[in-house]
């Protein structure tokens, strides 16, 4: 059962490289898997990050129409 995860996750984060940032799936299969982990690694913390920063955003102008 762990492997059917494995291949359909590796499918859907396929998915979700080229639909949504652009990738090519040529540019996916030709990684290294350890580069590609590096790349989903790095992409995962930008979107983490930039989550973060539209919730502080959001929350100051919030509180500036309290005012």
């Amino acid at each position: 059962m762990l492997a059917h995860e494995n291949i359909i996750n590796y499918y859907k984060t396929n998915f979700a490289l080229v639909q949504h940032h652009k990738y090519s799936l040529t540019e996916l299969e030709d990684m290294i898997p350890f580069e590609r982990d590096i790349y989903v690694t790095l992409l995962a913390q930008h979107i983490k990050d930039e989550n973060e920063r539209i919730k502080e955003q959001e929350a100051r102008s919030r509180s500036s129409r309290r005012r």
